[in-house]
Order: C-alpha cells, then sequence, then structure tokens
C-alpha cells in the first residue's frame, strides 16, 4: 500500500501566529473549564438548605472536590444537568448543544498532530473514538473564531452563575 501522506515521523513547527491563535483556542477552553466548575458550584449552593448537616455539607463539599477532576465532557453533562434543576433558567438547551459542539472541537484542537494542508490551512491529523479522521482543515481565523466562540459560551455561564446571587468558588481562590 502507498503512503497518500508523509511519515508519522515527521514533524512539523507551525508558523507563529497559527501556533498562537491554537493557544489561544486551547487557553480559552481551560478558562471555559473553570467558568463551568464555578457554575457548578454556585447552581448547586443555590438549592442546598440552609439547615444543612455538618455531614451533609462536608458530602456536597466532596462532591465538590470531585469536579476539580473532570473533563470537559463530564463538565457539560453536570452543568446541563444542574440547569435543569432551576427552571426558568432560558436557552438551557441551546447553551448544551453549542457546549457539546465545542467539546468535539476541545478534544481535536487539544489532541491532534498537525500538517500543513496549504494556502496558510492545516490539517488536524486526529481520529475520534468511533476510529473517524477529522476531515477539515484549519486557518487562523477558524481558531480565533474557536476560542471566540469558547469566550462568548463562557460569558452566558458567567451569567448565569451571578444570576444565582451565589459567587462561584474553586479550589484556589483562597491561595
Amino acid at each position: 500500500m502507498a503512503r497518500v501522506s508523509d511519515p508519522p515521523e515527521t514533524h512539523y513547527t507551525l508558523p507563529l501566529d497559527f501556533a498562537a491563535a491554537l493557544g489561544q483556542a486551547v487557553a480559552s477552553f481551560g478558562w471555559l473549564e473553570e467558568v463551568m466548575k464555578r457554575a457548578l458550584y454556585s447552581l448547586d449552593r443555590a438549592r442546598l438548605a440552609g439547615d444543612l448537616s455538618e455531614e451533609e455539607l462536608q458530602r456536597w463539599l466532596r462532591h465538590m472536590d470531585d469536579l476539580a477532576d473532570d473533563s470537559m465532557g463530564t463538565l457539560v453533562e453536570q452543568l446541563d444537568a444542574a440547569l435543569r434543576r432551576h427552571p426558568g433558567l432560558p436557552d438551557r438547551i441551546p447553551l448544551n448543544d453549542r457546549l457539546v459542539a465545542l467539546k468535539i472541537q476541545r478534544n481535536l484542537l487539544c489532541h491532534a498532530s498537525w500538517r500543513p494542508a496549504g494556502a496558510g490551512r492545516w490539517h488536524p491529523a486526529f481520529v475520534n473514538a468511533k476510529g473517524e479522521p477529522y476531515g477539515t482543515d484549519f486557518s487562523v481565523e477558524d481558531l480565533l473564531a474557536t476560542r471566540d466562540e469558547t469566550v462568548a459560551l463562557g460569558r452566558k455561564i458567567v451569567s448565569i452563575m451571578h444570576a444565582t446571587g451565589i459567587p462561584g468558588q474553586w479550589a484556589g481562590d483562597d491561595v
């Protein structure tokens, strides 16, 4: 069988503008995950009774600690469940749909290796969990659009967090 592309041991150095845009997109995913964790804290804390026993409070705090290790996929599911428990919060379904789509984008951008595709575009060498290769090439503008979408979703989640009236706390806030 003839090889269609360069061998896998070929390493390509990304152009600085592309690498910077990729870094900005990936960094925005990290910020979004933090925002989701803070919103989960606020949404869950808002529904807790004021007369919790010390044992109940400690169990809830352990649950919040467990979120620290959760990946974006689990956080999307947890956030959707938390939003369902708060009727009256608008746009839950479209928000969840956008987060699910962004989760796929995150996995791609965080785990792909990159090959030149021509005309300022790069191809992510990435196969999803179903064994399907990713077929679309990326430009700097595509990466910046992903970053902008991620930040917009994060801001939406921050507004939901603020609507609870409880500041979203997270590990490291007291450092």
